[in-house]
């Protein structure tokens, strides 16, 4: 490919290697050879996108609380998010430069509040502030949010107050003093995951360093029954009419997978829905949440 300017003609590097499209389509994540860490690879969604980076060729390192079943980590750590020692002897245990970190560990509504607010947000960002002298330029960091943490922006003083908690300590505290306002521990914490995610992106930029996360509706995982017991079926059942059943690990990975990539190597702070168009229809009137409750609550 080739521009003239002022009568100068001016070749692009593609020019210079025929083989440009070629390496593209056939890396075009750009994953081989690459340094990852996966946070919460034990089951679920963590364990599908360990699996398929494995697959596409990384070196994948895990950590968790409890041992992973994926074949071909170059490591596994055992680590506790409740614990900031246990965070930072794992980031020191993996050791070395990564390009790509992947957030995915989380509780639900069925643990203490104070270890979901903490496993979900104060945990995460203890560890990945631990990561982030290790993670190499042109990096890139994705976190798991959810659906629950969409109202985010609506919230942001309650929000500022609860993340303005720079330890993991300070931020239970926080929480076990201000329970009845804040609310619903899971829902907090994927506010305050969407809200970190906006405001770090710039400053990590500057760096070269990308952020994202992603909003999931209800997954098919074993976690699924713990949203139940709290939810109930009905709200469940609501949540799946977009798309007409739950969402499989493998389709929440991919997009996780995608936007920690060189495909995605121009964004950074989107919080993005991977619900099958449930949030966008909700937002603009084409489905109404009230119907859906009523629908799925008559079976």
């Amino acid at each position: 490919m080739s521009h003239a300017t002022s009568g100068v003609t001016v070749r692009s590097n593609r020019d210079n290697d025929d083989s440009w499209e070629r390496q593209m389509a056939a890396d075009i994540l750009g994953y081989a050879g690459k340094r990852v860490v996966v946070m919460g690879c034990f089951s679920g969604t963590g364990e599908a996108c360990a699996r398929q980076l494995v697959a596409l060729g990384a070196e994948v390192h895990g950590a968790d609380i409890r041992p992973s079943p994926v074949a071909g980590l170059a490591s596994f750590t055992q680590v506790d998010l409740k614990d900031a020692a246990s965070i930072e002897a794992g980031v020191a245990g993996i050791g070395g430069e990564i390009d790509a970190l992947f957030n995915i560990s989380g509780l639900p509504q069925t643990f203490p509040g104070e270890d979901v607010v903490t496993v979900n947000f104060l945990g995460i960002r203890h560890w990945t502030h631990a990561w982030l002298p290790r993670i190499r330029a042109g990096g890139a960091i994705v976190t798991v949010s959810s659906l629950g943490g969409m109202n985010y922006l609506a919230r942001q003083p309650l929000l500022a107050e609860f993340m303005g908690n720079a330890d993991i300590a300070a931020g239970r505290a926080w929480y076990l003093a201000n329970a009845a306002t804040a609310g619903d521990p899971y829902t907090l914490s994927k506010e305050a995951v969407n809200t970190w995610t906006q405001q770090s992106a710039p400053a990590l930029m500057a760096r070269n360093i990308r952020i994202n996360c992603t909003m999931p509706s209800p997954i098919d995982t074993p976690m699924l029954d713990d949203f139940r017991k709290v939810a109930g079926d009905a709200v469940l059942g609501a949540f799946a009419k977009a798309k007409g059943r739950f969402s499989t690990p493998e389709e929440q990975a991919l997009p996780l997978i995608l936007l920690n990539s060189d495909a995605a190597s121009f964004v950074s702070g989107v919080c993005l829905a991977v619900d099958a168009g449930l949030s966008g229809g909700l937002a603009t009137g084409a489905l109404n949440m009230q119907q859906m409750l009523a629908e799925a609550a008559a079976g």
